[in-house]
């Protein structure tokens, strides 16, 4: 296929051919390059699929925006999983306008549909591993609907339930005590607005930062409210949670249910939320896998690499179950 634009044409190519590498890693299609013209061999489906992607893709590069390895990867994952997406679906859906002008968009089918979860939905659920965008597109749209005042506040909350250590020694007060486990909210809403606006905010009570606990009693009204860590819920706080929702509010719920750090016994709520709530209509769960990914690339090799040891030893436990006996190690006792 011909490229006649030279910019276009670099842009779609990447430094030194990279973007061309990874589409042709992910794709299986050989991908050469002579002058302006892109030569493609390989099965016939995956060319399709190769030309449709850069097709596409030239069109929205246009109009000047830059690409990199990875945006193509998830880009031609997105087309393969639903024919009926385009490119331009993917990279013109900006969902706000971070300081400095960075556009912060979704960057995987999955993560789009959540963003449409999110518009349409007065509760949406995100539950998959980390690093694939929940709470941060989710903090994303809260900002978005506060400075359009569709809603008057944003509250974000936390379970303080610790994840393998012991903080319960911390120095201070109360809130001084819970910090720590806030500071990611903290870090995701500065990342998305100017560090002096949402401290001015913070105090005049727009954004709030607490705990879970620190819902109880309350009836939220015109608020986007998000449960970020909600697998260390337990179900009542989950019940708690989920009734506080009032008038022209929304909620978000963000957890992966793979990393439970409740103690031995006690049930998430989001793993009981997603069970019971799932086919009531006007709630969505958004579902993510490792693919959906958006951290560095070595984290979804690693994501990878965890659940494969956990398929294992649970397939161990169910043998040995037949056989009598126990192989997991004993859990340490807590001091």
């Amino acid at each position: 296929m011909e490229i006649d634009d030279p910019s276009v044409l670099l842009a779609v190519s990447g430094a030194n051919g990279s973007n061309l590498r990874a589409l042709a890693g992910e794709s299986g299609v050989d991908i050469g390059q002579r002058g302006g013209t892109l030569l493609l061999s390989g099965n016939g489906d995956d060319v399709a699929l190769v030309e449709r992607f850069l097709t596409q893709t030239a069109a929205t590069l246009r109009g000047g925006r830059s690409l990199s390895s990875l945006d193509c990867v998830r880009a031609l994952r997105m087309l393969r999983s639903d024919p009926n997406s385009t490119v331009r679906d993917l990279f013109e859906e900006v969902v706000l306008l971070a300081p400095g002008h960075r556009a912060i968009v979704p960057k995987s089918l999955a993560q789009k549909r959540y963003v449409d979860a999110m518009r349409t939905h007065d509760l949406t659920f995100g539950i998959g591993p980390a690093g694939t965008g929940k709470t941060y597109l989710a903090m994303a749209m809260a900002v978005q609907a506060l400075s359009e005042r569709k809603v008057k506040r944003i509250i974000l909350a936390r379970p303080a339930v610790e994840a393998g250590e012991r903080l319960g020694f911390l120095p201070g007060d109360l809130a001084e005590k819970v910090n720590p486990y806030l500071r990611p909210l903290y870090d995701a809403l500065h990342d998305m607005m100017d560090f002096d606006k949402a401290q001015a905010m913070i105090a005049r009570g727009q954004i709030e930062v607490a705990p879970l606990a620190f819902m109880r009693g309350r009836t939220l009204n015109d608020c986007f409210v998000i449960l970020d860590e909600a697998q260390n819920s337990t179900s009542d706080q989950m019940r708690m949670f989920l009734t506080r929702l009032g008038h022209s509010s929304k909620a978000v719920v963000t957890g992966d249910v793979t990393q439970v750090d409740l103690p031995n016994g006690q049930c998430s709520g989001l793993a009981e939320a997603r069970g019971l709530l799932r086919d009531i209509d006007g709630i969505v769960f958004c579902e993510f896998s490792e693919v959906d990914v958006v951290r560095h690339p070595l984290v979804q090799k690693i994501i990878v690499a965890y659940e494969t040891r956990d398929a294992e030893r649970a397939a161990r436990r169910e043998e040995s179950h037949h056989d009598g006996f126990d192989p997991s190690p004993a859990a340490p006792e807590r001091s």
